[in-house]
């Protein structure tokens, strides 16, 4: 058998799979909601071979909500299912981007395991949970979801009997009678410490288990390519993982991200920390029975059990633990570990640093190791070391990050404050004159006001943010501080300014040579023309004396992948941020340092989002030095990593993909790029398309009419209002990319994601017929254009005609209508039909996975679709006769429509 017909079989086995258990689930679903005696709803199950005809019953929307629900939970584990099947079949390394692959691919580039262990140690991995409103789903419907994915794989088993299975689907039927009846909607606006909630049940329940998973994996895969454990072993724990959150650090256009937020945040976070770790080590203490009369118990450890049963100051626990494990001095020690860092938790004295911890858990290793206890060592304890480094007493690095002319006005009132001439107006001063300003100041350790007086509203929230900082700083060191980074980063003066803002605040550190900030200052370049500005803006931000002054080998930049798409469209953007790469680590070489960029990626196509391995795979030869830091918002964190198999499938992706990306960006050169030669004027013609349309008179008007967008900004999806200022205007500018996303994806437009493409190619091969050919036949070529327009025809995909014209009938305008969608439809059809000819083949052909599952999906999405705008024309119509108090009450069924869309597409903003 061929390894070809054996993918195709693979495939082909992966679709009856998918429909096997969907019907599965769909007859539990059946069984439930006659329990519930919803049986007027049974009829309209989908995916029963019934179409709804007529006025569909109330709670049809939930119906599918649901329904879609246990598809995405089939498919995900489906997916898993056939990548075992084709590890069986075809080999671990034929699964692209996990670690078999990865190690195969550096091994057949040249490398020895010693110098691939040299890659290693430079990767540097961060995954920063944020939680913009993206999110359409409660975490207790998470919950339920949970609790049906463990029923399913359970189902797995084959040697059930009758009676067992019967018992199995019971449960299961149990848990959809729970999940119909659990509310689905936020009908309140959840907090920010709900949204960190969430985010640490993440970082605290689940991802641990994930690591022992991932670790293993990339054990036998070392051992597997027939490298030596020892020389992984001497390297320590390589490659480094870690994690971030923005959440509670995050005030860019969120006023309720005060400074006790995030004080409560780094508090919530820490006493996560030390929970996970108390867990850790009873578990420890479980496994380490091994007796004082069987092995040789050094001094040292008899000597650390008495100190700390002395220092626990707790006799009954100290008592108890001597008579129960006094035998097992090992689980005696690791016993009084963890009932120390128990009292931790609640507030009482205990480990000053994980460093201490480190110090006890390396003892008992040494001690268990010098007594041949290899095995326990290697799989008990240095797990749980590992552990102590990733997440010690802190869970997750809290970025503060926040909008540069949030800055300016911060800054404005301190020099009006202080009385600095023509201070009120600082951030309309030049930027000669600004910089010649700053640097003046930063000369001078002393503040301009004395603590306690108030110099805004905006210069007090920053300063008493970095405040906040500054006693976490000296209370509990570097540990879970991330960086300050600045949205809308436009020119040098915005990033010096901080420094200034933290010199007030007491942020700086006295040094010889003058001050020094303890935390990274990082630049966020989003839209476009800061992209281009941006290696200037660099070049002199790394030759200034603060930032040479922290003598850092590494500098972080971040990029935006969402407003500069919305600033000018898909390919544009992408090229630009290509480009951008490409000079800023130009940039980074000439001051002999190394960038560690930080991917603000959303959780679609047009806000960056893609497969991640493809994704890094496309980036600049150069730009990867090992440090990669990339956003997972919102519903991406529950879809990558809501159960085991999926959390460690995409967590091996994130860093078996930056090893690989890293070992070949070390490379001299790069190969040369067949398509770079045409981007230039395909991305100027894309922009000219794009930006045409956003700026055509009528524009706002058919958007706001022809999408969701007003149901959006009135939703309660997450805590981040939708504009960046809170004004209700009709501004694009002042909108949030996410809602702009959103509202395009839910009206089946995806507009975002693919127009401009298709008059950027036609332009080309009319006006170039004989350098379309050229790129027709080389861009398969380029990692970079096969990733982007992969991802545009994905979108396209996604999109739908019909659907569209359904929406269009909610513009009341009719020759506002006619004109944007003869418009929106033309480029739609020429961007299709100009990849088919790029790819000699649509995409139903081409990739009939991705084709399956939007094919599944159609027919119930018509019809939510279809109720979707019967409602928005309702609501609209109750608005804007001045009936509130009938919109209110038909909201809720409007927000069970936008969850029901976002479920069944599987993506929101």
């Amino acid at each position: 058998m061929t390894s070809s017909t054996t993918r195709e079989e693979l495939r082909l086995q992966g679709f009856d799979l998918i429909d096997e258990n969907l019907s599965f689930l769909i007859s539990c679903l059946a069984d439930a909601l006659e329990s519930l005696g919803e049986t007027d709803l049974i009829p309209y199950l989908p995916w029963t071979g019934t179409v709804p005809e007529g006025e569909l019953p109330e709670g049809t929307q939930q119906l599918y909500s649901v329904g879609f629900q246990l598809l995405n939970m089939v498919e995900e584990r489906v997916a898993a299912a056939i990548r075992r099947e084709r590890e069986k079949e075809l080999g671990a390394d034929s699964i692209r981007g996990l670690w078999p692959r990865a190690l195969k691919d550096m091994t057949e580039s040249g490398l020895k395991p010693d110098e691939i262990i040299d890659v290693l140690s430079t990767v540097n991995v961060q995954p920063v949970l944020t939680a913009h409103p993206t999110e359409a789903k409660r975490s207790s419907v998470r919950e339920r979801h949970r609790a049906l994915y463990d029923q399913l794989v359970r189902s797995e088993y084959p040697k059930y009997t009758e009676r067992e299975r019967r018992r199995l689907r019971e449960r299961m039927v149990t848990a959809l009678e729970t999940l119909w009846r659990t509310g689905e909607i936020h009908l309140v606006r959840p907090d920010i410490y709900r949204e960190l909630r969430d985010a640490i049940h993440y970082l605290r329940d689940l991802f641990p288990a994930a690591l022992n998973r991932l670790d293993l994996h990339f054990t036998e895969a070392w051992r597997d390519a027939g490298f030596p454990l020892e020389t992984l072993r001497e390297a320590g724990n390589v490659p480094v993982l870690s994690f971030g959150t923005w959440i509670g650090g995050d005030r860019d256009g969120h006023p309720l991200v005060t400074p006790e937020v995030t004080d409560t945040a780094l508090g919530m976070l820490r006493r996560a920390a030390l929970q996970l770790l108390h867990r850790e080590l009873t578990q420890l203490a479980s496994h380490l029975t091994l007796s004082r009369h069987l092995n040789d118990v050094p001094e040292e450890v008899e000597t650390r059990i008495d100190e700390l049963a002395f220092v626990l100051d707790d006799e009954e626990i100290a008592n108890d633990l001597h008579h129960r494990v006094g035998e097992e001095p090992w689980r005696h020690l690791a016993s009084l570990m963890a009932a120390r860092l128990e009292k931790q938790v609640n507030g009482a004295p205990g480990y000053e640093s994980p460093e201490d911890l480190a110090a006890d858990l390396k003892l008992i290793s040494d001690s268990i190791t010098a007594n041949g206890c290899t095995l326990i060592e290697e799989q008990h304890l240095r797990p749980l070391r590992q552990k102590l480094e990733i997440f010690g007493f802190h869970l997750a690095t809290l970025d503060v990050r926040q909008n540069s002319e949030f800055h300016d006005q911060a800054i404005s009132q301190l020099l009006a404050a202080a009385g600095i001439e023509d201070g009120e107006n600082y951030g309309s001063w030049p930027e000669e004159q600004r910089v010649e300003f700053l640097n003046k100041e930063l000369k001078s350790t002393r503040p301009f006001l004395h603590d306690g007086l108030q110099a805004g509203e905006q210069a007090d929230l920053v300063l008493d943010a970095y405040r906040v900082l500054t006693m976490h700083l000296d209370e509990y060191g570097p540990d879970g501080l991330g960086a300050l980074i600045v949205s809308m980063t436009r020119q040098l003066s915005d990033l010096l300014g901080v420094f200034l803002l933290a010199r007030e605040a007491g942020l700086m550190i006295r040094t010889d040579e003058g001050l020094v900030c303890p935390l990274e200052v990082v630049p966020l370049f989003e839209t476009m023309d800061d992209l281009e500005r941006a290696p200037g803006i660099l070049d002199a931000f790394l030759s200034h004396e603060l930032v040479q002054r922290r003598q850092a080998d590494e500098q972080q930049v971040m990029l935006g992948y969402s407003d500069s798409n919305k600033d000018c469209g898909i390919l544009t953007a992408a090229w630009a941020l290509h480009r951008g790469q490409q000079n800023l680590s130009e940039v980074a070489r000439k001051h002999d340092i190394k960038l560690r960029y930080f991917h603000g990626r959303g959780g679609t196509i047009s806000r960056g989002a893609g497969p991640t391995h493809w994704f890094m795979a496309a980036l600049p030869h150069g730009s990867m030095n090992g440090g990669f830091r990339m956003t997972e918002q919102g519903e991406t964190i529950a879809q990558k990593y809501a159960n085991l198999a999926n959390a460690t499938y995409h967590l091996e992706l994130l860093l078996a993909g930056a090893a690989i990306t890293t070992a070949q960006h070390r490379q001299p050169q790069g190969p040369v790029d067949p398509a770079e030669e045409f981007l230039p004027e395909l991305s100027k013609a894309s922009q000219e398309a794009y930006q045409q349309l956003l700026r055509s008179d009528g524009f706002i008007e058919f958007y706001r009419e022809v999408t969701p967008i007003d149901a959006l900004e009135n939703s309660r999806i997450g805590s981040r209002p939708a504009r960046r200022t809170g004004k209700k205007g009709h501004s694009i500018a002042d909108l949030r990319a996410i809602p702009w996303v959103f509202s395009w994806t839910q009206a089946r437009f995806y507009l975002p994601g693919w127009f401009g493409v298709g008059t950027a190619l036609e332009s080309l091969r009319n006006e170039q017929p004989e350098r379309f050919a050229k790129l027709k036949q080389e861009f398969r070529g380029s990692t970079f254009l096969g990733y982007t327009l992969t991802n545009v025809e994905t979108n396209l995909a996604s999109a739908n005609l019909e659907v569209m014209e359904q929406y269009s009938s909610l513009v009341q305008d009719p020759e506002l209508r006619e004109r944007f969608m003869t418009i929106i439809v033309a480029e739609f059809n020429r961007t299709r039909d100009l990849l088919a000819d790029l790819y000699d083949a649509d995409i139903h052909t081409r990739r009939p996975r991705m084709a399956k599952t939007l094919d599944i999906r159609e027919a119930p999405l018509r019809v939510l679709h279809q109720q979707q705008v019967d409602l928005l024309r309702e609501w609209r119509g109750l608005v804007q006769a001045g009936k509130d108090h009938e919109a209110e009450a038909l909201f809720p069924r409007m927000l069970l429509s936008i969850n029901a869309i976002a479920a069944g597409l599987r993506t929101t903003g």
